[in-house]
């Protein structure tokens, strides 16, 4: 039976048994070398996957149209990278296990942050050490070489155990045993080598380029402390050299960038060990880029028909046996304490005191969509080993909001989210972006509510993606207990990637919440609630933020906009009435008195990377007009005060952003 394909302008009709390789081929010549794998609605293949397969698993999933689109991925696209990455991850396991013969394979995930793109994590009882990183890269490249043929074997259990244990591959056994048992088992061969893994993977090892271990480090198996010490084996790999090469000079400016050493030289934040880790203290300069932040979020929110509420940031434990965080999250909460003979629980998120807010009196369908914003603080135990700077902590101010809504508004609200989020987005220069939306994987157990509900709880969720026009990738797992989850992931200006946050369509809670509002008809019905926190996290934006824009915030954000430097004491009266000027016009402003000298001074007004220097002389105090230096493009300029005021404060009305020159950073 033919079946009809398209990629890009080009169809044809291809037989059931023919390869996707086969159709790259033909439909897309020159994509052909490139080619790592084919993405069809959304979801990524092997290039081995034969016509026939795809279309029974589209059919499958009430996919089924004519002709079948299908996207090539190559290096070039968020999911071939994936794949790539994920295929470099099985070749280190290969030659490692070429190059140690008794090591055993545990897992080699893709990472988005971390030391390397992907680690593998082995038990061997030899220390792996950076003196072997060179003969395990040259192994490495020898398997590129060779350039085996990537192969997918679908095994029953049994087989699958009997191989693992044949290969002497005794922590596969364990995980193959802990899989349900319908769950299918997939083996991706190489050679001599195997491992279990979902793929898709690349066609060869010849379709991957140049590799570069970059670190070791300590995991212990399952993330248990009682569980034997694993070595994790982090590496970067890319197609060439010369993107291998560009890829380490970025390395040097994420470390000028790191938002933890920033943090300390501008004196945004601190932690302390009197208080416990991953718990931040706000500085008095990095508190007013949180409440400028909070401020413009309340200001667009309002705009936008959301109300405020505030909630407690402790709770009696039913709430969370109602939402069901407890017993299936239990391990990231801080422990109960014991208050009127009850447990109670600090707050882990906002959701389910909202979701009593919105059942505390009846509702009618006139207050539908009803919109419900909180920057709440939230607390969740995060293992002292995941902590990192603000971007994994333990406390966190959340820009949370829920929005109650019928159905049929549903696709509406949540596109209105996505636009949310791209108008913050915009207004910081954060240009490069993408979706990522995680459904339910139906064999992990963790998930919630029955097949109706997550039919369509999914597919109002693609439904608004799509027509939202922004890309996205699909993983068919990572979607929250309770319904699809929608991550936007963000890239700093120099590269770097962050979850930024998260939208979730969920049809769970307000059944278990008994959610209900009355329909024109009279009738009672239950909303669809949309969790969205556009603006993260204070503490993870922030860092976010900070590496973005080196530390050097625009204007508007920035915790001390001007800095007055009067040249001598003589200079002091003329460089106050300047500060009072700013005060009144809302302006962020300190002086410098001369203490120090005019160097030193203007050296630390540069390290703190402040917008606007005034150096106060002779000159300026006689015209009594202000010599300003911008930090973003080290001009200076002389001006009228009310000229300067006029400039400073359009600077700050449009939130504009100055692109900083280049040896700035």
């Amino acid at each position: 039976m033919a079946v009809r394909i398209a990629i890009g302008d080009n169809t044809a009709e291809f037989q059931e048994e023919q390869t996707m390789d086969a159709v790259v081929a033909a439909l897309a010549p020159p994509l052909h070398k490139t080619a790592l794998a084919i993405e069809v609605e959304k979801t990524s293949y092997d290039l081995s996957r034969t016509v026939g397969e795809i279309s029974q698993e589209l059919k499958a999933r009430g996919l089924a149209a004519t002709p079948i689109h299908a996207k090539v991925l190559t290096f070039e696209d968020e999911a071939g990278k994936e794949i790539f990455w994920h295929s470099s991850a099985h070749v280190l396991a290969q030659a490692l296990k070429r190059l140690y013969p008794q090591i055993q394979l545990e897992d080699g995930p893709v990472v988005k942050n971390g030391p390397g793109f992907f680690f593998y994590d082995v038990l061997l009882e030899e220390k792996i050490n950076e003196q072997a990183f060179e003969k395990i890269e040259a192994e490495i490249q020898k398997i590129v070489r060779e350039n085996l043929p990537v192969r997918r074997v679908v095994m029953e259990r049994s087989a699958a155990v009997q191989k693992f244990r044949a290969m002497g591959e005794h922590l596969k056994v364990g995980i193959i045993e802990k899989l349900p048992p319908d769950a299918e088992i997939r083996v991706y061969e190489q050679g001599e080598f195997a491992d279990l893994c979902r793929g898709p993977h690349v066609p060869s090892t010849g379709k991957l380029g140049v590799f570069k271990l970059t670190s070791v480090a300590g995991a212990y198996l399952g993330g248990d402390a009682n569980n034997p010490m694993l070595q994790r084996i982090y590496a970067v790999s890319f197609p060439d050299k010369k993107l291998l090469n560009e890829y380490f000079r970025r390395v040097e400016e994420t470390k000028k960038r790191d938002h933890r050493r920033l943090g300390t030289d501008l004196e945004l934040f601190t932690t302390s060990e009197d208080i416990g880790p991953g718990l931040i203290l706000w500085l008095p300069r990095g508190n007013i880029i949180k409440e400028e932040l909070e401020n413009w979020a309340k200001e667009t929110e309002a705009r936008h028909g959301y109300q405020r509420v505030t909630t407690p940031v402790v709770t009696k434990e039913k709430l969370f046996y109602t939402s069901e965080h407890l017993p299936h999250y239990r391990d990231s909460m801080f422990p109960p304490m014991q208050m009127d003979n009850e447990n109670y629980y600090i707050k882990p998120m906002n959701c389910p005191f909202h979701h009593t807010i919105f059942a505390h009196r009846p509702r009618s369908y006139r207050e539908l969509p009803l919109r419900l914003a909180e920057y709440g603080l939230c607390h969740r135990y995060e293992d002292s080993g995941a902590l990192f700077g603000l971007m994994r902590v333990r406390a966190m101010q959340m820009n949370d909001a829920h929005i109650y809504c019928t159905e049929e508004q549903a696709v509406e609200e949540f596109k209105a989210v996505i636009r949310l989020h791209e108008y913050y987005y915009k207004a910081l220069n954060i240009t490069e972006y993408y979706m990522v939306l995680s459904l339910r994987n139906p064999a992990n157990k963790k998930y919630h509510g029955d097949e109706a509900m997550w039919a369509k709880a999914e597919a109002l969720t693609r439904q608004a993606m799509e027509e939202s026009g922004v890309e996205y990738i699909v993983e068919n797992d990572g979607a929250a207990f309770y319904g699809p989850k929608m991550d936007f992931q963000i890239r700093s200006s120099i590269g770097r990637e962050f979850t930024a946050s998260t939208c979730q369509l969920d049809l769970f809670m307000p059944m278990k919440f008994d959610l209900k509002y009355v329909d024109k008809d009279g009738t009672l019905k239950r909303p669809v609630c949309i969790h969205r926190s556009p603006l993260g996290t204070h503490e993870r934006f922030i860092g976010f933020l900070i590496e973005h824009f080196a530390g050097a915030f625009p204007t508007w954000l920035a915790p001390e906009q001007v800095r007055i430097l009067p040249v001598n004491e003589g200079h002091m009266a003329y460089a106050q009435k300047l500060r009072a000027i700013f005060i009144e016009h809302k302006i962020r402003v300190n002086i410098e008195p001369p203490e120090e000298t005019l160097g030193k001074r203007i050296r630390t007004a540069e390290k703190l990377k402040i917008p606007y220097m005034l150096v106060v002389g002779d000159r300026e105090v006689a015209a009594e007009r202000i010599n300003a230096r911008n930090y973003f493009t080290g001009t200076q300029q002389e001006y009228a005060i009310e000229e300067f005021l006029r400039l400073i404060e359009e600077e700050i009305r449009t939130k504009k952003i100055i692109e900083l020159q280049k040896q700035k950073t």
